[in-house]
């Protein structure tokens, strides 16, 4: 059906001038009706059922029953509010304080004892049940389908119906499509100024996330506004409640849990703090003191005293709160948990009246009224947010409801002189849904876009170029070299890789583990005799006291036992596998600071541990941790353990993995510049990940190894060799039976003039041409009392397949090279400009559980 056109005020006001009272369905169409109202009247003209029964200063009745039922039972809060709020909308729905007790699954006893509290209560709903309208007045009743069955039930049995719709169609202006909700806000502000603020409404959600948006602009500009944030909004306010929960969260609480009370109270932590604990916070702020102050000695204070203290510390004048406090009989208690959630599920339930000058642009909510009289009127957001979710009670006709939903929403569209919608057809990639209303009253509406609409989305051309740019005499630096950090997150998300570049991010625990334990193996490796049990003891304590500021006391002993056993196993390894003697390279000098060798007073100067690198020909650099021989790298590992196939798996290029590290690749690729023609190996030592079998015994060092290892040949060079063919001969027992049989030399003479596919899919393997000329090959040339050798052919091609995913061959590195140097040479064009920073990597779509910025990254966007 379509939207029925809403009838002008001044049409309105025209067929009820002559009557004595009229009633209408809300406030501000009462307030435009008595506008307009041109002879002397005695008393009420235009006013709500509600206002005539209770005068024109209607008090928000839910939250004075539940100040009684809190004072009078013993009920507790929640459970009041409850009660309170059944009664008073069975009330509203059927007429009667008492028709709540005819449904059993809502008439318990303290729904009971809270209709006896309530009874004599002079509540705005009953006042309503006791209103009688006197007879002699002429009585005009403005719509009286949006009225619910309480308001209706002082309607006389004669009184004039005026109606709020004409029979004609409403046809909706464009709608505004902007990209993003700050370009709608910016679009708003600039039709707004203090001059003709007091001729605009803006009708939005109060709830959503345009409300704080347009709040905060119109304060920004200096531009008066009522009607937009309640008492529990108030900064001061907030910042009150938000320290009470400050002082019952415990010694836990981190830097970043209490961020946004920081800002409130204008305390600046810088961002590297976040994951400490606020307690343990080593920094110089006397404001920091005076809030770690505050949550230290709020227990035992009475919320009174805590009131005091904030203001005192703001400046600010919580008069107001005072009194709710005294309303709520809180001033004199102290403040402990359970009554500061009280405190905030009263703030957060009812709304608390505020003194305000009606001033300036008025923010309307969308779900309060249906009438906004003012003659410019901006409709904000109009989505789903916009839906009044009936209310599922049994006493509640849901269709009446609905329809009384229906006809409110009609009659707001259609406000002002000038009207305009403001909208967004996408948000965060997805697209935004309409209002419900819309899609009751209007055929095919899915999105906005399929209304008329104006677009004011930014549009880019890929082969224009763009914005103005001033020219600065700064040339951007030129990325010379990468590392296996900077390629991984580059992968994945190069716009993540950028912000990680511009945003501070906060220090983590592991970090700070990491580092002590990469320290303390550079010593043991330099200086084995200056490690003893006691050291051991002294150090296990100096990590406990570093990363204090993040953990909880409780898991004091869990880290003692981790720390402890991660060094000794660190000792252990070392002593089974000392580094080489002979001089690898040259030892390093100054590189960075060793916390352990300082507080030992030791000095490390080694040619094999903690060795820096810059390849300028393959543009790579990185940090070696110990050169455990002339062809063999290890790294330590404070994480989880992955096999040799996740190693390899993770270094694929063409496409990246969904988890891209190419740590082990390009440490290869470094060390065959300078052991060229070798076979080389790369280890992950993980010398806590089994922390559990290594606390009971159980554990095996070579269990703690992860070896990939670089074949200095192609992989189809690598299948013909002696290496290999020992592969098969400690296979499944056709295969070796089937390759003993063969002997080496024919199995090379085979492989020589055969091509290893390039899938590794198992069953595209053994479809694919090579395995049946292989399987032919090799089924010529075995001696006919050999079993299966169909069958060994299959896993000798099975075994060799594994290999391949196991280990590194010369066109994987060579491939990794050129990987790399694309990737640079990519990065700098980001660098200077000539492509924007994507968020989609050479994978496609990250791997978003790798982000470090996700709440800067878009999903779906293509820009």
């Amino acid at each position: 059906m379509p939207i029925q056109r809403a009838r002008q005020i001044d049409d309105i006001y025209t067929d009820v001038a002559n009557h004595d009272l009229v009633l209408v369905p809300d406030a501000p169409l009462a307030s435009a009706l008595n506008r307009r109202l041109d002879r002397p009247h005695l008393g009420t003209f235009a006013t709500t059922p509600r206002r005539v029964a209770a005068g024109r200063r209607e008090q928000a009745e839910d939250r004075i029953a539940f100040l009684e039922l809190i004072e009078q039972t013993d009920l507790d809060w929640k459970s009041c509010a409850y009660s309170v709020g059944n009664i008073l909308q069975c009330w509203e729905h059927q007429a009667s304080i008492d028709a709540i007790l005819d449904y059993d699954a809502y008439a318990d006893t303290p729904t009971q004892d809270a209709v006896e509290y309530m009874r004599p209560l002079q509540t705005t709903s009953r006042k309503l049940t006791d209103y009688t309208i006197d007879s002699d007045q002429s009585l005009a009743v403005v719509g009286p389908e949006e009225f619910t069955p309480l308001e209706r039930s002082i309607l006389p049995d004669d009184y004039t119906t005026v109606d709020l719709f004409t029979d004609d169609a409403f046809g909706l202006p464009p709608f505004h499509v902007f990209d993003s909700s700050a370009a709608l806000v910016d679009a708003l502000l600039e039709a707004i100024d203090g001059d003709s603020a007091g001729r605009i409404a803006v009708v939005l959600d109060g709830s959503s996330h345009y409300a704080s948006l347009v709040e905060s602009a119109l304060e920004a500009a200096d531009i008066p506004f009522y009607g937009g944030p309640g008492f529990a909004d108030e900064p001061a306010n907030r910042a009150f409640v938000g320290l009470l929960r400050l002082g019952q969260a415990g010694q836990n609480t981190t830097v970043q849990d209490v961020r946004p009370l920081c800002a409130r109270l204008g305390i600046d932590v810088p961002v590297e703090h976040d994951q400490k604990r606020l307690r343990d916070l080593d920094m110089e702020s006397p404001d920091l003191d005076w809030l770690v102050d505050f949550a230290a000695t709020l227990e035992g204070q009475t919320f009174g005293e805590a009131l005091t203290a904030v203001e005192e510390r703001l400046g600010t004048d919580l008069t107001a709160f005072e009194t709710e406090l005294d309303e709520l009989g809180l001033t004199a208690k102290p403040v402990t948990a359970d009554r500061v959630d009280d405190l905030a599920f009263y703030l957060q339930t009812y709304e608390v009246p505020v003194d305000r000058e009606n001033e300036g642009v008025l923010l309307a909510d969308a779900k309060a009224a249906g009438h906004v009289d003012r003659p410019l009127v901006f409709y904000i957001g109009l989505d789903e947010s916009w839906t009044h979710s009936a209310p599922r009670r049994p006493w509640v006709d849901r269709d009446a409801q609905f329809d009384r939903y229906l006809s409110s929403f009609q009659r707001l569209l259609q406000n002002g002189v000038e009207r305009y919608y403001l909208v967004q057809d996408t948000a965060g990639g997805d697209p935004v849904t309409p209002c419900l209303y819309f899609h009751e009253l209007l055929d095919d509406v899915e999105r906005f876009t399929d209304f008329e609409c104006v677009d004011h989305t930014r549009t880019f051309d890929g082969t224009g170029e763009g914005f103005d740019r001033d020219p600065t005499a700064v040339e951007p630096d030129t990325v010379d070299r990468l590392s296996q950090s900077t390629l991984n997150t580059l992968v994945n998300s190069p716009r993540d890789h950028l912000f990680g570049r511009l945003v501070d991010s906060p220090d983590q625990d592991y970090f700070t583990e990491g580092t002590l334990f990469h320290d303390f193996a550079e010593v043991y490796a330099t200086h084995p005799e200056a490690i003893d049990g006691a050291v051991i003891d002294d150090l296990v304590e100096y990590m406990l006291s570093d990363v204090q500021p993040y953990y909880a006391d409780e898991d004091r002993e869990l880290r003692e036992t981790k720390y402890r056993t991660g060094l000794e196993t660190i000792v252990t390894y070392l002593d089974e596998n000392p580094p080489p003697t002979e001089t690898v390279l040259t030892p390093t000098s100054g590189w960075g600071e060793n916390v352990v060798a300082t507080r030992l007073d030791l000095t490390v100067e080694s040619p094999v541990t903690e060795r820096w690198f810059e390849n300028d020909t393959l543009g790579i650099k990185g940090m070696i941790d110990l050169v455990q021989g002339p062809a063999h790298l290890l790294d330590y590992k404070s994480g989880s353990q992955k096999s040799e196939r996740d190693v390899v798996k993770q270094a694929t290029m063409d496409p990246p993995a969904d988890t891209p590290n190419f740590q082990a690749l390009l440490y290869l690729a470094h060390w065959r510049t300078i052991r060229s023609d070798q076979r080389l190996e790369f280890t992950f030592f993980h010398f806590i990940d089994a922390l559990d079998d290594l606390v009971t015994g159980d554990a095996s060092l070579d269990e703690m190894l992860t070896t990939v290892t670089y074949h200095p040949v192609t992989f189809d060079e690598f299948v013909a060799s002696r290496d290999a063919y020992e592969v098969l001969l400690d296979g499944y027992n056709d295969c070796v039976e089937t390759f003993e049989d063969l002997g080496f030399e024919a199995y090379s003479d085979i492989m020589g003039q055969q091509s290893f596919p390039e899938t590794t899919d198992r069953e595209e393997l053994r479809a694919s041409a090579f395995a049946a000329s292989f399987e032919s090959a090799v089924d010529a040339a075995v001696s006919a009392d050999v079993g299966d050798p169909a069958k060994g052919c299959d896993q000798a091609i099975r075994a060799l397949n594994g290999v391949r995913k196991r280990a590194f061959f010369r066109e994987d590195l060579d491939q990794f090279e050129a990987f790399v140097r694309e990737q640079r040479e990519t990065l700098n064009r980001y660098r200077r400009g000539e492509e924007r920073f994507p968020v989609e990597g050479p994978g496609g779509e990250p791997n978003y559980r790798r982000v470090d910025h996700r709440d800067m990254l878009l999903e779906g966007e293509d820009v």
